[in-house]
């Protein structure tokens, strides 16, 4: 199903993304470093959905409900943010992974059929994201873990409604111009954030290049799974994409060589099975 293997591309963007997350969040501030992200995502956005967007297809509606992406999308982002400065990853990424819950139960409720098997499967997902997170050997913690859990349920719900709300958007109007228009949203609400709370404070200048990836990865990730809404299931991308956590493990385990036990693997295989029912 074209809509799970998308949400498997945004996973691994934010997967990638979500291991500079824990980097620059800890070390630059979580609102200099996120509003960066925000821009230079729209930054990248611009050139490609000013010039290839169907904006004819655009009404009140579509731009309302755009604007309500992005804005819930920030939310998102800020709890994201929050709780990897906090940690531990081990706690934060299982309820981080957990929204796909949320957007089936919104799918259920917006009339799309939901069977029991395909809640099963979804919760094989989660399941598989819970268990490799939880055997993370990584127990940093800079703060209060009921900290932690608050702000991991804040960027799970705000996730949730972004790609709901985004998806009704894209129904409603074209996919380049929602996606443009959720990151403008986005990227004006932490750049007034940002000023009203802390002034203009630019990231270290060594995070820049960093914060420049992440902000491309943000952008496709975030756009791959917006425009998912004209396809058939489009929450099934939103339940690939909670896989980014136990992505990050991976990739860490494969390019840092940090240790993968066989219980993650298990939680892995559990994970993918649950994907690979929910495209059959």
């Amino acid at each position: 199903m074209l809509s799970l293997t998308l949400g498997m591309f945004a996973a691994l963007a934010w997967g990638v993304h979500d291991i500079c997350v824990r980097y620059v969040s800890q070390r630059g501030g979580v609102l200099p470093a996120l509003t960066t992200v925000m821009v230079v995502g729209l930054v990248f956005l611009l050139p490609i959905a000013g010039g290839f967007g169907d904006w004819s297809q655009m009404g009140l509606l579509s731009y309302g409900l755009s604007i309500l992406s992005g804005l819930l999308y920030l939310i998102g982002a800020i709890g994201l943010y929050n709780a990897f400065s906090i940690g531990p990853v081990r706690l934060v990424a299982p309820i981080m992974g957990a929204y796909p819950i949320l957007s089936i139960g919104w799918a259920a409720v917006m009339g799309q059929p939901v069977n029991w098997d395909q809640w099963i499967a979804v919760g094989a997902v989660i399941l598989g994201v819970a268990i490799v997170s939880m055997l993370s050997d990584q127990e940093y913690s800079g703060g209060s873990q009921r900290a932690a859990i608050g702000w991991s349920l804040v960027g799970a719900v705000g996730f949730a409604l972004t790609f709901a709300v985004g998806h009704i958007a894209t129904q409603a109007g074209s996919e380049l111009p929602v996606v443009l228009i959720t990151r403008l949203a986005a990227a004006m609400g932490a750049v007034i954030l940002l000023l009203a709370s802390e002034g203009v404070k630019l990231p270290e200048r060594s995070a820049w290049p960093l914060l420049a990836l992440m902000g491309l990865l943000d952008a496709i990730a975030l756009g791959i799974v917006i425009a998912s809404g004209n396809l058939h299931r489009p929450e099934f991308a939103a339940v690939a994409a909670s896989t980014f956590g136990m992505i990050t493990i991976i990739l860490a385990w494969l390019f840092l060589k940090e240790r993968m036990t066989t219980p993650q693997w298990i939680g892995v295989a559990i994970s993918f099975a649950g994907i690979g029912y929910l495209a059959l």
